[in-house]
């Protein structure tokens, strides 16, 4: 009797996403034990986007994976001002396609402690008057993900490396 043709494709592809995982394994949420350094400093970096569900979810993502290469030990969080309920379709599935996942389940909203705690917020869009702080740097020049992830990623990792070098900088 012949097999129906998902039943083959599943069985032949389950090995390769095992081996994809384990090679690949997904961002971990982070812990305030995660973010702190051996002297105790929280070391954070916080991404700001309207809706917490798309830029900056692809910055922290992309900046926790190149801070790992460079072993920084600098984590970073992605948080909205007005967060929506899911991550967006076209953050999620575009940071799949790299071999990513987002740093957060579903968007969180910014925090006065989110911002008094980072190292660096970066916003893509302003924040709320009361959360001003003078760590705080503006992306304004990100297109929208929904629009064109890849050309809105670019944009993004250009920033990363340059705030990276900064920040590995301030370390020294």
């Amino acid at each position: 009797m012949k097999q129906p043709y998902h039943s083959i494709l599943l069985h032949l592809t389950a090995p390769l996403l095992a081996l994809a995982q384990t090679m690949f394994p997904p961002a971990q949420a982070q812990t305030s034990e995660d973010s702190k350094t051996a002297d105790n400093q929280a070391q954070v970096v916080v991404f700001v986007c309207e809706h917490g569900a798309a830029k900056s979810v692809v910055a922290a993502a992309f900046f926790n994976k190149l801070a790992s290469e460079r072993h920084l030990g600098i984590r970073a969080i992605a948080r909205g001002t007005n967060p929506q309920a899911d991550i967006a379709v076209s953050a999620e599935k575009g940071l799949q396609s790299d071999g990513l996942s987002s740093t957060e389940q579903k968007p969180k909203g910014l925090t006065k402690d989110d911002v008094s705690k980072a190292v660096k917020v970066v916003t893509f869009c302003a924040l709320p008057q009361d959360y001003k702080a003078a760590n705080v740097e503006e992306w304004d020049d990100v297109p929208t993900v929904g629009e064109g992830y890849e050309t809105a990623r670019d944009v993004i990792v250009v920033h990363l490396r340059r705030l990276l070098d900064e920040l590995a900088t301030r370390k020294k």
